[in-house]
Formats: structure tokens, sequence, C-alpha cells
């Protein structure tokens, strides 16, 4: 009996979608039955899997194979088709090469046997995965500049809609005779959206705090899942809200039926984003974090450093007189500086964070009651001055750059 494990994979969902595997799986079995006394043991499958963008390394059904191999359980690793193992010419040749030194035969049902007996194998086995890697080339470049001209056509290329858009029907048909789908507004969800970006710019929530706000009222996603912080921060990033289908080397024209943000709303929650990200090197002028359990948050330094002070907590526990147990939670303010050695920091390493809020909200109050006493008119006169004191500086500005456009002007036409 001649022991034989098959490879199935496709690597595209199309291709899961339009059976491919169970053709491979046919064509193998087939083939099988005419060779004498081979029975097929084991199948492997690689669904969505390209053989081009993933190394083998990286591919578990070719390690597992390979593993398999060592342990002596097969004898025939059968395939459809050689590019079936990859499609990479500096790869793939050689891991075909490793199975028959292990003595396993490979064997396609288009091709037959791969041997490497001479030096004309190595040759033609190294060609066929050239033209295999040519051929994977061409076809990933016309796929790119089809989806770049769809997408600057404004037209939908497929995918899972996000979260606040759903798939209807077009009315047009494909050259395969399927009707395809455009992206629309789901109204019920398009609300959603929109408050997941009034409360980011308009009330400070991040994204943990509004994944738990939405979970909270019942809100799912598109699957039925919870959403998750970086769900929230994906759809924040998303033009598509805008109304523009975006790609990595396209954007389309604007389209007003897809539009669900006002693009002031999203230019300015992309600034937020970006002072939130822990790669921001600019000066921080929002919080990084909204969900602490002290006032400050991610949004107090220490005078000393310049570091983040960290919000911790901590809680007592003991017991009285009377036996009954008391819990204090107790919130401080620590020097990420000082603490995690980032700077030497010469300042008070912990800060209790109830003092130091009281101390900010006495201070805010104060601003308040000053701004609430402050007449109506003495802060629009105020208001205005300022208004005059900037149009002023403007309009200086604009006439330096007209007289020295004039002095230019006046040098090429002597």
């Amino acid at each position: 009996m001649t022991r034989v494990n098959t490879l199935y994979r496709v690597s595209t969902k199309g291709q899961v979608d339009k059976d491919d595997i169970p053709m491979q799986k046919k064509a193998c079995h087939e083939f099988a039955d005419k060779m004498d006394g081979w029975v097929i043991i084991k199948e492997y499958y690689e669904k969505g899997v390209s053989g081009f963008k993933v190394s083998a390394e990286e591919r578990d059904a070719i390690q597992d194979l390979k593993a398999s191999a060592e342990r002596n359980e097969f004898d025939v690793l059968l395939i459809f088709m050689f590019d079936r193992l990859g499609r990479r010419q500096n790869e793939t040749p050689f891991v075909v090469e490793w199975f028959t030194q292990h003595g396993i035969e490979v064997w396609s049902v288009q091709e037959g046997q791969q041997r490497f007996e001479n030096e004309a194998d190595y040759l033609i086995n190294y060609m066929r995965y050239w033209q295999a890697n040519g051929e994977s080339r061409k076809t990933s470049t016309r796929v790119k500049t089809r989806l770049k001209q769809l997408t600057e056509e404004g037209r939908y290329t497929g995918g899972v809609p996000p979260f606040g858009y759903k798939l209807v029907k077009s009315g047009e048909v494909n050259k395969k005779g399927r009707e395809l789908k455009e992206l629309a507004i789901d109204e019920f969800e398009a609300p959603i959206v929109r408050e997941i970006f009034d409360k980011t710019l308009n009330e400070g929530y991040g994204s943990y705090q509004m994944s738990e706000y939405l979970n909270s009222r019942g809100i799912r996603t598109h699957n039925g899942s919870l959403f998750q912080c970086v769900t929230i921060n994906r759809m924040l990033k998303n033009k598509l809200y805008c109304g523009y289908y975006v790609t990595k080397s396209a954007i389309s024209p604007h389209i007003e039926s897809i539009q669900i943000i006002d693009e002031p709303v999203f230019d300015q929650v992309q600034m937020i984003v970006k002072q939130r990200s822990r790669k921001n090197d600019e000066k921080q002028q929002i919080a990084k974090n909204t969900k602490g359990r002290a006032l400050l948050s991610g949004n107090i330094y220490c005078a000393h450093c310049g570091k983040l002070l960290n919000t911790t907590s901590h809680e007592d526990v003991y017991i009285n007189k009377e036996g009954k147990e008391h819990r204090n939670r107790r919130v401080s303010y620590i020097c990420s500086g000082k603490a995690m050695k980032r700077s030497s920091c010469n300042g008070q390493g912990t800060y209790v964070a109830r003092k130091i809020d009281d101390v900010v909200l006495e201070i805010m109050r104060g601003y308040f009651k000053q701004i609430k006493q402050t007449p109506k008119t003495v802060a629009i006169e105020k208001k205005y001055k300022q208004h005059i004191s900037d149009v002023k500086k403007q309009l200086k500005t604009i006439e330096s750059n007209i007289e020295k456009d004039r002095g230019k002007l006046h040098g090429l036409t002597d």
C-alpha cells in the first residue's frame, strides 16, 4: 500500500465560494484511484491562503506535512497542480526538493511527478515556479489597477460593509451574469455612527469608554459581537463615513449618498485620535486616558520632569472592633518618569489624587464664578477688541506680502 497525503489550497474567498477545493479533491481522488495501491490517508486544506504572499514557514499545512514526513507517516504528496504548493520562485522549488529528499514522492494531477534526478529536472522545476511567480505578479498588478480604477470612478469594490452601511442590489449585472451590489447607508446604524463621532469630539469619550457605552446599551457589531477598542478606532479613521471610497492607491470623488459624517467633524476627530496615539511626538492637547478613576487621568504631568502622571489605586481593608469589614480605595497619581526611571526626576513620586483634584476644582470654580459675574457687555467688548487686533495683524501680513510681490514684479519688468 502506498500512503498518500493530499493538499488543497485556494488563495481567495471567491475561490472558496466557487467550490474550487471540492473540485481539487475530486480530481485527486480520481487520480489516486487510477494508481496501483494508492490510498489517501490524510487531506490538508488551506482556504484563503496566498501561495505568493505567504511563505511556506507561515503556512500551517506545509509545516504539518513536513512534520508528518519526518515521522514517515506517508509516501506520496498529491496536489491538483504544483502551484498549490506555492508560487514563490525563490522558495517553492526548495520546498518540493525537501520532500523528495525525505523520501516523499511529489505528484500533481495535471503535471505528473516532480523528479530531481538530473540537472534538467532542477531547471524545469525552477522554471515552473518562476512562471507561476510571474503569473501571480501579473494577476496582482491587474487586480490592483482595476480596483484603483473602480475606486476613482466612485464604485464599490466589494468586501464586508462597515458598521453604518448595508449592501443593496444595484440593478447591474456583471459579465458572469451575477447581480452587483452597492453600498447604502443603514438607517438604523447611521445614527449610532454619528453618536460615536459626537461623543468622541464633544464629550471626550475614548475608544474603551465608547465600546463599553455601546455594549451596555445592547448594541452589537454586524456579526453580533461586542464592540472592542480596535473596532471603534477603525471606525473613527474610516473616511468612507465622509462619502469617499478609499484604497491604498486611490480615493473616489465625493459621493453624497453614502456620507454619514461631515468632513469638519471627521477632521477634528482625526486630530483627537492622533493626539491620543502613543506614538505621537507632538505636544499633547488631548487626554490619552479617558477612563481613569481620578479627575485628571491621562491629562496631568509632572512639574519637575514633564512626564505623564499615571493613575493608580489600591484598596485598604480593615476590620473594626465589631468584626465588620471596611474597604477604602485610595487613588493616586504616580510620576512615570520617576517610578519607571524614564527621567532623572527630582520631584515627588506619588501624589494623593483627591488633594490635587480638590485644588483644581476650587480653581475652576473661581474661574466660573468670575465669568458669571462679568457683565456681558464687558465680555463682548473684550472679544471684539481681540478680534480687531487679530484682523489688524492679518492685514499687516497681507500688506507686507503685497509689497514684497511688487518688488519682485518691478525687478522682472525692469
